[in-house]
C-alpha cells in the first residue's frame, strides 16, 4: 500500500516477493516495486514484523540497492489483522480485502502509531501479560483515559490524526472527526487553524473547545503548532511586539523566561496562569513527547558482519532461547547471541524470563569476531550499563 504524508491511500498492488512464489513472480515483484518507487517518490518501506518479515526485508533491500534515498524500517503489526476485519476497517475502505488493510494500517503505523492503535480493541495489542485477566470493560476504560490524557497534553497532528483518534479531543465527535479526515483529503493538508473552520458540521462551539489541542506543523503561524489557543494569539502578537520576538530562537525564549509573570499578565489582561501555559508552550512550541525517544532504525541494506561496528543499536528477532542465553536473528547470516549475563542490569534466573522465541527486541552489538563469523550482542544499553 502506498499512502502520502498524511497517511492519505494513494494505490495498492499485490506482489509475490517471497518463495513458495516461483522465481518468475519475485523478479516481476520486484519490478512492481521499483515502479511504485519511482511514480511515487517513495521515501521509506514499512515492513510488517509478522510472517516471511527477514524474507520481505531481504527482497526490499535488493531493490532498494538501486534506490540510495528510500529507506525501510520493521514495524510491530500487533493487531494490524484484528483492525483490517473490524467494522471499523470496512466502513473505511468498504472495497478492499483485509490484506490491504492490514498494509495500509502497517504503513500509517509508521507514521503516527497513537492514530493507528487506538483503533484497535486494547486486547488486541498485546499491552501485558495478564491483559486477560483483569476486567475487560475497566480495562478499555483506564486506556481510554490514558488516550485523552496524552491527547490534551501534547495535542494531535491534524494532518496525520485518524478520525479515531480526533474524536478523543474535546469538542469533536465522530462525525466532526471523520469530516475533518475527509476534508483534507479532499483539499490536501489543512495549513492553519483558521482553515479548520471550513470543516462542514465544525461549528464556533466546537471550534473554541477543539483548537487548542489540533496541531499544525509548518503552520505559516508559529502559533497553530502550539496549545495556546486562537483567542490568546492577540494577547500574545502584543507580548511579541513589546519583547520584540519575531521567532521562537534561543533569543526569544531566554526572554519570554525572564519575564514578570505577575506585571506582564497585567499588561495583557490575561491571567497568571493562562500566561504561565502560554509560556510553557512558546518554550517548546509543537512538543511532542514521543520526540524523546530513540527514533526507527532506517536501514537500506541488510547487513553483513564486517559491516557492523561494537555499540552499534539495531532491531533484531529472537530465533532460540537456551539455558546460557538467546540467539537473535538482526539480518546478517549468522544469529547473534546475548549471553545470559547480557540481558539485563539484574541478575536474571533464566533467559526465559527476559525474552521468548519470536520477540522483537533491540539490542546493541557487544563482540565481533570475523574470523569465526561470532556475534556477540546486549540488550543492556552501553550508555546505561555503567
Amino acid at each position: 500500500a502506498v499512502v502520502d504524508q498524511t497517511g492519505k491511500l494513494i494505490t495498492t498492488q499485490v506482489i509475490y516477493p517471497v518463495a513458495p512464489a516461483s522465481q518468475a513472480k519475485i523478479a516481476q515483484a520486484k519490478k512492481d516495486l521499483a515502479d511504485l518507487i519511482k511514480k511515487h517518490a517513495i521515501e521509506i518501506i514499512a515492513i510488517g514484523n509478522g510472517t516471511a518479515s527477514r524474507e520481505s526485508e531481504a527482497f526490499v533491500a535488493e531493490v532498494l540497492k538501486d534506490f540510495p534515498e528510500t529507506s525501510y524500517v520493521i514495524v510491530n503489526e500487533s493487531g494490524a489483522s484484528v483492525y483490517s476485519a473490524s467494522e471499523l476497517a470496512r466502513h473505511e475502505f468498504p472495497d478492499l480485502t483485509v490484506e490491504k488493510r492490514s498494509a495500509i494500517s502497517i504503513a500509517r503505523r509508521l507514521q503516527d502509531p497513537l492514530a493507528e492503535l487506538v483503533k484497535i480493541d486494547p486486547k488486541s495489542i498485546g499491552v501485558g501479560q495478564y491483559q486477560h485477566d483483569v476486567s475487560q470493560k475497566k480495562l478499555s476504560e483506564n486506556l481510554d483515559f490514558v488516550v485523552d490524557t496524552v491527547v490534551n497534553q501534547v495535542g494531535v497532528n491534524v494532518n496525520t490524526a485518524s478520525s479515531t483518534l480526533l474524536s478523543h479531543v474535546s469538542g469533536l465527535n465522530k462525525t466532526i472527526s471523520e469530516n475533518i479526515v475527509a476534508y483534507r483529503e479532499e483539499n490536501g493538508a489543512i495549513t492553519s487553524r483558521a482553515e479548520i473552520k471550513k470543516v462542514p458540521r465544525l461549528g464556533a462551539k466546537a471550534f473554541e473547545q477543539a483548537a487548542g489541542f489540533l496541531r499544525i506543523p509548518n503552520a505559516k503561524n508559529i502559533l497553530d503548532n502550539t496549545g495556546v489557543h486562537p483567542e490568546s494569539y492577540p494577547a500574545v502578537k502584543a507580548l511579541f511586539k513589546q519583547l520584540n520576538i519575531t521567532n521562537l530562537d534561543d533569543s526569544a525564549k531566554a526572554k519570554l523566561k525572564a519575564l514578570t509573570l505577575k506585571e506582564t499578565a497585567e499588561e495583557l489582561g490575561l491571567g497568571q496562569e493562562t500566561l504561565k501555559d502560554i509560556i510553557a508552550d512558546l518554550l517548546k512550541p509543537g512538543r511532542d513527547l514521543r520526540d524523546d525517544f530513540e527514533a526507527p532504525v532506517l536501514r537500506q541494506d541488510v547487513l553483513e558482519l564486517k559491516d557492523l561496528s561494537v555499540g552499534q543499536k539495531l532491531e533484531g528477532t529472537v530465533r532460540n532461547v537456551v539455558d546460557f542465553g538467546a540467539f537473535v536473528d538482526i539480518g546478517v547470516h549468522e544469529d547473534g547471541l546475548i549471553h545470559i549475563s547480557e540481558m539485563s542490569k539484574n541478575f536474571v534466573n533464566h533467559p526465559s524470563q527476559v525474552v521468548s522465541v519470536g520477540d522483537l527486541v533491540t539490542v546493541w552489538v557487544s563482540k565481533i569476531d570475523l574470523e569465526h563469523e561470532k556475534l556477540n550482542l546486549s540488550l543492556v544499553n552501553p550508555r546505561e550499563s555503567n
